[in-house]
């Protein structure tokens, strides 16, 4: 099944073409007024009195290349079809338009179609009395054997160190040169999980899953070698093994991490940082990204691009440009720690005895271990399975505090406090830090005077703040609240058992949660089953009452 977003097909590029005239904040493009099937982005500031660059070639690879129209890079991009090359008389268009008298340079990847297009037209240009010149970017390195090595995200870099010359009113012949230059010290390599996913064709499957393949084009042509690993450490290794072989000896060089579409900034982030643990990093300098300058539509991909430097490439780089699709250069560093304090346990206390209340903690902490299958398995009914685990977690923290007489269990405030703080760090998910919330405020209300019923019932007001969850959303606050109304009524804990197991009793005609994870299921699915977290405090209260 073909999955893409646009309107019609036929009409994509064009309407997409329009998307980006509208987005660039300097209002500094224009589309040239020659119908829908010539399709040439300009500048709308030049007056043809310097070198114009000209580039272009199939859409699908934005911000390439209308996304680097503008002062500073490119002057005209000509734009094809979906992976396709543009006409002749596009191209040719495009160079009638904007050449003046200091000439013109077609800078284009090296595919058979662009370098015939683009050639043709430069000929027929010469033919009508235009200087014009033509440089192909060959920077793909993952074929050795290929002899018309492919033009990818490297491209990019030409346009930018070509388009300073250009900029600074050089003759035609410099900017050809120091664009040969750049694309003859310009090596990358690419890797994908998957080919691209083209407008109204359905996806190549070829790689299967878990797998890789190096060097794949940019418009989903078989790569070099496919790898049995989608490891970002491993694949980092190989590629930068390679790219490190084909830099000059005695160079150092920018790296260019280029997203070919699909990879997310998580997985960027990470590329980055495992590109730049391995060797090659000690030849490193500057980078650029990762961004995305050359992409293959939603290629789950990404490619690594090298630079040996010259310092006329680093004076170009960091030139300003006004370009929608450019990334600044920057400086490698290593990583730098911030000198920092840890927080540590904020609660000072001497552990001491006392009877009454080591019998309630190991009841509690008991009961819930005891608990753990039980409550698993009905939590498996209505949410993920783990209620008894995450109970039963915290339960044993602080009966090993008990067992090794570790628990403050004269000074309840900080007991309570105490809990709170460990909680927190056991047990998983929301849970231990809603509960961390409840016995945290809890003990700081107590501290400051209040009844211990009456410091729990303001825990738990605390936790139903953050949490979000009231009486009858199905939680354990339906068993919990009516419990501590009970004692802060002055009843006994038998009373408050019984207002406990009421409440939990009608969580399982609860036809909707309303928090936690039983609220993404269906009322089938809860009908009959008693809350999880309101089960556990019915069986808790229970066993305090005995």
């Amino acid at each position: 099944m073909s999955q893409f977003f646009m309107h019609e097909k036929n009409n994509l590029v064009n309407e997409a073409i329009e998307g980006i005239l509208l987005s660039t904040p300097w209002h500094n493009l224009r589309r040239l007024d020659l119908g829908d099937e010539i399709r040439v982005v300009v500048r709308a500031d030049w007056d043809k009195s310097k070198v114009a660059l000209i580039s272009g070639g199939g859409s699908g690879h934005e911000p390439a290349h209308a996304g680097f129209v503008g002062r500073g890079m490119l002057t005209a991009a000509v734009c094809g079809d979906i992976f396709a090359s543009p006409s002749v008389d596009a191209v040719l268009n495009a160079i009638i338009n904007v050449t003046g008298d200091a000439g013109c340079l077609l800078i284009v990847k090296n595919y058979t179609g662009d370098r015939l297009n683009f050639g043709l037209a430069a000929e027929k240009a010469k033919n009508l009395g235009y200087k014009v010149e033509l440089v192909t970017v060959s920077d793909d390195i993952a074929l050795p054997e290929n002899p018309q090595p492919r033009g990818i995200a490297g491209t990019a870099l030409v346009h930018k160190i070509a388009g300073y010359a250009a900029e600074h009113n050089h003759p035609l012949e410099e900017v050809k040169a120091l664009a040969e230059r750049a694309i003859a010290a310009t090596f990358s390599m690419g890797l994908a999980f998957g080919t691209c996913h083209i407008p109204g064709e359905t996806r190549d499957d070829r790689v299967a899953a878990g797998h890789s393949e190096l060097g794949m084009g940019i418009h989903g042509e078989p790569g070099v070698i496919t790898l049995d690993t989608q490891n970002s450490r491993s694949i980092s290794g190989i590629m930068t093994d390679k790219l490190a072989q084909a830099l000059p000896d005695g160079k150092q060089a920018l790296l260019l991490i280029n997203n070919l579409g699909g990879f997310s900034q998580l997985e960027l982030a990470l590329l980055t940082r495992e590109v730049l643990q391995t060797p090659l990093a000690a030849r490193i300098t500057h980078l650029i990204g990762p961004a995305t300058l050359v992409s293959a539509l939603d290629m789950k991909g990404f490619s690594l691009t090298l630079l040996a430097l010259e310092e006329p490439f680093l004076t170009a780089l960091n030139a300003p440009v006004q370009v929608l699709g450019w990334a600044p250069v920057y400086d490698f560093a290593p990583i730098n720690l911030q000198v920092a304090s840890r927080v540590e346990s904020l609660i000072d206390f001497d552990p001491s005895d006392n009877a009454q209340v080591a019998h309630a903690v190991e009841c509690v902490t008991q009961t819930l271990i005891a608990l753990e299958s039980e409550l698993n398995a009905l939590d498996a009914k209505v949410g993920d399975g783990d209620t008894g685990s995450t109970f039963a977690a915290g339960a044993k923290k602080i009966q090993r505090g008990l067992q090794d007489k570790q628990l403050p269990l004269n000074e309840i405030p900080t007991l309570l406090a105490l809990i709170g703080e460990q909680l927190a760090s056991v047990m998983g998910g929301s849970s231990g830090v809603l509960m961390s919330i409840l016995f945290t405020s809890a003990g700081q209300h107590l501290e400051e005077g209040s009844a211990l019923p009456q410091a729990l019932m303001h825990g738990l007001e605390r936790m139903k703040h953050y949490g979000g969850a009231e009486p009858g959303h199905r939680t354990l606050v339906d068993a919990l609240q009516p419990a501590l109304e009970a004692l802060v009524a002055g009843e006994s804990l038998a009373v408050a058992a019984r207002a406990a197991a009421q409440g939990a009793d009608a969580t399982a005609s609860m036809v909707q949660a309303k928090a936690g994870r039983s609220a993404y299921l269906n009322q089938h699915s809860l009908d009959g089953v008693k809350d999880p977290g309101a089960y556990a405090i019915e069986k808790v209260f229970a066993a305090l009452a005995r």
